[in-house]
């Protein structure tokens, strides 16, 4: 690996650079109680259950029966992968606009991930551009919320149900947001969570999965927390099955506990304002706000953006994108690299030489992994502006400004 190659960032640190006119999330404003936990588990000599005392009160939060506290979100999707009863060489249906977080887990695992085409102009897949992916190597469905916007996870559902399929959730960017008055990630039969510092419910680190499941708790706990390892007595520990140590840091549950307790008026600020600058960005000729779907009570949004039409400026979408960061929008860009099929370039190899788990036999196609493979996904991406720093400091004057900006911009490279 070349020493000069420019590693990613995340959290504070990919932010550090984003100055502008509008408020960003970074310092995060953090729950009132927030300190008085992290001295208790200073106080207590690490012996306090901070973890415990988190996990009960977002299972309480949530309405759900399990919650286990993880590093991370991504940690939190690999512990539901790894615990799963499938095969390598079975393949998962996902989103194909999400983060690397959402499949890693997969692929350690040597599930083969599958991704269909979102519909035409959102940003989510459906039940019907699932449905032709399906095979008898099909195990689940995974159904990113991105930005906040929920699938239509009923539909997705009765799909499943008709195919004998696990579905879950990845609610990493749509914490608390609501589905025909019912909670993200209480939509199927579990869900991943992050609480890194830059998401909706931000901690240092942080993540969690939640399930009604009782066996499929208690298997997470095993494999992602007790490294799969049973006590034998005269012996000690026998890992019987290759687990991980993923467990959250009493610290990081501290915080989360803390942000627990004020997170509901946040996400409720930003369904307020989101549906605010949506309807202003609406109102530019050129552009298109991101639709927020009927269904959707509550929208949780973690990252504000909008399509514009190619042909109505003169610039192109990454220019157009560039000129809202400089004129005061911060974080402003386009996500091209969201489209998991052309961004999972580790995989590129593996399927083009049929390499395991991509070998044919067992395999139940032949695999591809590009942006083609997702037209109307690949398109979106390319003339979609998103900021990340869209956050609950938002006030009324912040959106119409923001909507200011885009209008001012838009009118300076109209055609």
């Amino acid at each position: 690996m070349p020493l000069s190659l420019e590693r990613a960032k995340y959290g504070a640190q990919a932010h550090t650079d984003e100055v502008g006119a509008l408020p960003t999330p970074f310092p995060r404003t953090i729950g009132p109680n927030a300190g008085r936990y992290l001295q208790e588990v200073l106080e207590s000599g690490l012996t306090v259950d901070m973890i415990g005392r988190f996990e009960r009160a977002f299972t309480e939060a949530m309405g759900v029966k399990h919650c286990i506290a993880t590093p991370g979100c991504t940690p939190a999707l690999a512990v539901l992968a790894a615990s799963m009863p499938w095969e390598p060489g079975d393949e998962v249906i996902v989103s194909p606009v999400t983060d690397y977080g959402t499949v890693q887990g997969l692929i350690a695992e040597r599930f083969i991930p599958i991704f269909p085409d979102t519909e035409p102009g959102v940003i989510d897949f459906s039940a019907r551009t699932i449905e032709p992916c399906i095979t008898d190597r099909t195990r689940a469905i995974l159904a990113v919320h991105m930005t906040g916007t929920i699938n239509d996870m009923d539909a997705i559902n009765a799909l499943a149900e008709k195919h004998g399929l696990f579905v879950y959730e990845d609610v990493c960017q749509a914490v608390f947001g609501q589905y025909k008055g019912r909670i993200a990630g209480t939509l199927a039969r579990a869900a991943g969570f992050s609480f890194d510092s830059e998401k909706t419910m931000g901690s240092d680190v942080g993540g969690c999965l939640v399930t009604n499941d009782d066996a499929l708790a208690e298997r997470a706990r095993f494999i992602g927390q007790s490294r799969g390892a049973v006590m034998q007595p005269h012996f000690g520990r026998l890992h019987s099955v290759a687990g991980y140590a993923y467990r959250m840091p009493l610290c990081t549950a501290a915080i989360c506990l803390g942000q627990l307790e004020a997170i509901r008026e946040q996400v409720a600020q930003r369904d307020r304002m989101a549906r605010l600058l949506s309807d202003l960005l609406s109102n530019i000729p050129g552009v298109t706000s991101l639709p927020i779907p009927s269904y959707m009570d509550v929208y949780s949004c973690w990252m504000m953006g909008f399509s514009i039409d190619p042909e109505a400026f003169r610039c192109t979408p990454e220019q157009f994108a560039e000129q809202l960061a400089a004129a005061g929008i911060p974080g402003a860009g386009l996500g091209k690299y969201y489209l998991m099929p052309a961004a999972l370039t580790c995989l590129h190899e593996k399927v083009a030489k049929r390499q395991y788990p991509y070998s044919i036999p067992p395999a139940s196609r032949e695999y591809r992994y590009s942006g083609d493979c997702c037209p109307n996904a690949q398109r979106f991406l390319e003339t979609y502006i998103r900021w990340t720093t869209f956050c609950e400091k938002y006030q009324p004057e912040h959106c119409e400004l923001a909507a200011e900006i885009v209008s001012s911009v838009a009118a300076k490279n109209r055609v």
